[in-house]
């Protein structure tokens, strides 16, 4: 079995279906032997999935996935081998994950408003100690049977000016991607295919080191367009499945979709150079 890279997973401490553990035991059996985790804002399943991973002879390269505003358009940014136990990106990640909880108690507000019974106890029984999201809300929606599944939940409600919609607090880029250098790490333009092309031409004019070429929503086409403007632009390349798993029914793309050695290996040796 070759070995695989995936550098973009989700656990349960953002918004994917399965703890640390359980995620390495699915990508091991996929044949992944690196993995980059990367919840949505927040760094509290990085150590727990380092730790269990010894037991596979794993490796996990900490990770993240940053929301970011550019033109009132949410860009999310990847970051990669950073200090998770930098006190700065603490004390962000913890005002973030509060941020995300006041948001979701406006956004059931709202479906409560629209004639939906459903509190913030029914998400907090989802999400647990994770940063809250959407959906979480839309898993709660279906155990409620509110919405006939996950996707109408987004369709019907939550997705972008839907009727229970609620806008995010971003940071800008720049201090995103200051953020994660600060910390010793690498910055990445997470799946590039769903922005507009000035937006990602806008991140590389702020500083990000790399964009994230392979990633399920990329076809075999668009992901040599970015293979070839990263080569252009001097950046790194980053790759995966974008797994979560659970409702989001993507447990096909472990394992289909991942990145080859020469992506970290290079991303390694720009590490050393900043060092330098």
């Amino acid at each position: 079995m070759n070995a695989k890279i995936d550098l973009h997973i989700h656990t349960k401490y953002s918004d994917g279906a399965y703890s640390p553990s359980e995620v390495l035991r699915k990508a091991y059996s996929k044949g992944i032997q690196v993995v980059g985790i990367t919840d949505h804002d927040t760094v509290d399943g990085i150590k727990e999935t380092i730790d269990y991973a010894k037991k596979f002879g794993m490796e996990v390269i900490p990770g993240v996935e940053l929301s970011t505003d550019v033109e009132n358009t949410e860009v999310h940014l990847l970051g990669y081998f950073f200090d998770f136990e930098n006190e700065e990106l603490k004390k962000y990640l913890k005002f973030f994950k509060e941020e995300r909880y006041f948001r979701a108690k406006r956004i059931v507000q709202k479906l409560n408003e629209l004639g939906m019974e459903i509190s913030m106890e029914d998400v907090d029984n989802v999400a647990g100690n994770s940063a809250v999201g959407r959906p979480h809300i839309a898993i709660a929606m279906v155990k409620l049977g509110l919405v006939e599944n996950y996707y109408a939940a987004f369709w019907k409600y939550l997705k972008d000016n839907g009727p229970a919609y609620e806008k995010k607090i971003h940071i800008s880029p720049t201090s995103a991607i200051k953020i994660i250098n600060d910390a010793g790490g690498l910055v990445f333009v997470a799946h590039p295919g769903n922005m507009k092309e000035k937006i990602l031409f806008d991140l590389i004019e702020a500083g990000v080191d790399g964009i994230e070429v392979i990633h399920p929503s990329h076809t075999e086409r668009i992901q040599k367009f970015y293979e070839k403007i990263a080569e252009q632009y001097c950046l790194l390349k980053s790759g995966g499945s974008d797994f979560h798993g659970g409702e989001k029914e993507d447990e096909n793309n472990l394992g289909k979709f991942f990145a080859p050695p020469l992506f970290v290996q290079e991303m390694r040796q720009r590490l050393i150079k900043n060092i330098a």
